[in-house]
């Protein structure tokens, strides 16, 4: 019997509109989208909002965690919205609702999911080569405890390498 849920990834982070890292956002959620994968995103910043966009334009399903408790304007770039009501404590929820975390460049939102996600034994695969909090994610993990594989990644090629050493995606 083949199993019905799809692999899901939680896209964390920020980038504006430009950079090279909003540009590798789009290309990672078209990425997901082609391969099956379920994008999360509060889609709150401009980078995790053009990836479920991208995610959407390629055909894929985008699962949208607001920490408002209202439902967004019907442009809203996801297939399924989740309005939360919990404000900032919505971050554990997107932390838990991926078998694995793509952070993107990053403020003090994107740290708080990250470490959530460390906790609870997420695999991270940040962008480096582009700035930001992801760049020294590596070098600099949440603790010293290794919760969870940190797997860097700086092109699409090296995504899908990531992606599948995790089993998320088919070579």
């Amino acid at each position: 019997m083949a199993t019905a849920r799809k692999p899901q990834v939680c896209v964390l982070g920020s980038a504006e509109p430009g950079s090279k890292a909003y540009e590798l956002a789009g290309q990672a959620g078209a990425l997901l989208a082609r391969s099956g994968v379920t994008l999360v995103s509060g889609c709150g910043s401009p980078a995790t909002r053009h990836a479920a966009q991208s995610a959407i334009d390629a055909g894929g399903q985008v699962l949208s965690i607001i920490p408002s408790d209202a439902m967004p304007d019907a442009d809203w770039p996801a297939t399924v919205v989740v309005p939360c009501g919990m404000g900032d404590a919505r971050n554990l929820l997107m932390a838990l609702a991926g078998d694995a975390c793509l952070v993107i460049g990053g403020r003090a939102g994107t740290i708080s999911e990250v470490c959530l996600a460390w906790l609870h034994h997420r695999p991270l695969l940040p962008l480096t080569g582009c700035g930001g909090w992801s760049d020294g994610l590596l070098q600099n993990p949440p603790d010293e405890r290794g919760n969870s594989p940190i797997l860097p990644w700086d092109s699409m090629d090296t995504l899908r390498v990531q992606l599948t050493s995790l089993g998320l995606v088919r070579v």
